[in-house]
């Protein structure tokens, strides 16, 4: 059953104080793949590693549904670093 957008941006912005999300369905529209940007100051202090922890534990159900799943995540800071890089 493919998983869908909506669902996946509702459960993180429940869980999260969204600064930016950007997620993509990089499968082309079956919903078997999905890419997310998740900034957050949730992340403030937290390793890579804890940070991803968070976001399988929060998608779990979602995730076991997906061919793959992927994510960058970030604290508002590194954000704006990185926007300030490119």
């Amino acid at each position: 059953m493919p998983v869908d957008m909506v669902a996946l941006e509702k459960a993180i912005k429940r869980a999260f104080e969204v600064t930016h999300l950007h997620i993509e369905d990089q499968s082309s529209g079956c919903g078997d793949n999905y890419a997310i940007i998740l900034v957050s100051e949730a992340f403030e202090g937290k390793s890579t590693l804890a940070r991803h922890r968070m976001i399988n534990e929060l998608l779990k159900d979602q995730i076991a549904q997906m061919h793959a799943f992927s994510q960058k995540t970030y604290t508002p800071k590194q954000w704006e670093e990185l926007q300030a890089k490119k």
